[in-house]
């Protein structure tokens, strides 16, 4: 169905969004670039009103509602940013959002969705639990339900990150990106690709649990038992009846690379200690890959997303201490 999306469909999401969403800035990563001679600029995606990048697919998916429908009500599942998208979209857009989610988010990231507005629901052990929970409030309460990624409007809300980063370098030759399931990755290549086919697509997940990762070596999506990990927004399945993202990583991906715990660890510090950036871990692993060297970018021009930063005071303080 990845053939429904098409270049003017993100287009159209630019224009819709900027009323909640922001364009957010290219950085350049001098450090970085340094030792790796080569040309490196940070997407600052945390700097979102929410913290990080969801909140374009939410609005964008929200904002394609008929009014009927938006009187009713929101609700999603979500590992927590995209929670506190769609909780922040619904308080601008005048209705209110249930959040479903597991028992494995972090108590910040459920405090963060309360202070943007949400009603917290907590069910299930995982991910593909709590979604089961939103259908339910689907059905009892006609609320519509926000999907964390599979669906067009997501996948073009997010694909406007890859407009804005080739608009300001369309000579790119690289974009690293986190990956979990699908939806930001697969807008961004398809953006990306669509304007420069050159530019090489990079999609970052953690060792422990990486759904996509697995799917893609089955050749079909797969479901595989969630793992704790610093990456804790990677977390979650991509669906066993996946429509669109499944099909758009293997079309325009490049290369899927796992990074440790460890190597996740140390892209943490590095930003805080080189860019006094605060990251959390999922939005670190692009940093992870280079400084690991798992993707070589020397003498070339390349991004990294920085997805967010929903990490706790005391969980990052611990991780850059020790």
């Amino acid at each position: 169905m990845s053939q429904d999306i098409n270049m003017t469909d993100i287009f159209e999401a630019k224009k819709l969004i900027y009323s909640i969403a922001r364009e957010t800035p290219l950085y350049k990563a001098q450090d970085l670039s340094k030792t790796t001679n080569s040309d490196i600029y940070y997407k600052l995606e945390f700097l979102q009103d929410t913290r990080s990048f969801k909140v374009r697919g939410a609005a964008n998916f929200a904002m394609h509602l008929t009014k009927e429908k938006l009187r009713s009500g929101l609700t999603t599942y979500s590992t927590g940013n995209h929670g506190r998208a769609t909780a922040h979209v619904a308080q601008k857009l005048g209705t209110d959002a249930k959040i479903c989610l597991s028992k494995n988010v972090p108590q910040n990231k459920i405090d963060g969705i309360k202070n943007s507005g949400g009603q917290v629901v907590v069910y299930g052990d995982s991910q593909d639990e709590a979604q089961e929970k939103a259908n339910q409030l689907s059905q009892s309460e006609n609320r519509a339900v926000v999907p964390p990624f599979d669906h067009k409007h997501i996948i073009c809300g997010q694909g406007t990150i890859g407009l804005e980063i080739i608009e300001k370098i369309p000579k790119l030759d690289n974009i690293i990106v986190p990956l979990s399931g699908g939806g930001l990755i697969s807008g961004i290549a398809y953006a990306v690709k669509s304007i420069n086919p050159d530019c090489k697509v990079y999609g970052i997940s953690m060792k422990n649990g990486a759904a996509m990762y697995e799917s893609l070596k089955k050749g079909k999506p797969v479901q595989i038992k969630e793992a704790e990990s610093l990456a804790d927004s990677l977390q979650g399945g991509i669906l066993l009846d996946n429509k669109y993202t499944f099909e758009m990583v293997e079309k325009y991906v490049d290369e899927v690379i796992l990074v440790s715990e460890k190597e996740i660890k140390e892209a943490m510090k590095h930003a805080f200690y080189e860019e006094h950036f605060i990251l959390e871990g999922a939005a670190a692993v692009g940093i992870a890959a280079i400084l690991s060297e798992k993707v070589d970018v020397s003498k070339q021009k390349s991004a990294i997303l920085l997805t967010g930063t929903n990490i706790s005071n005391e969980e990052f303080i611990s991780i850059i201490k020790n």
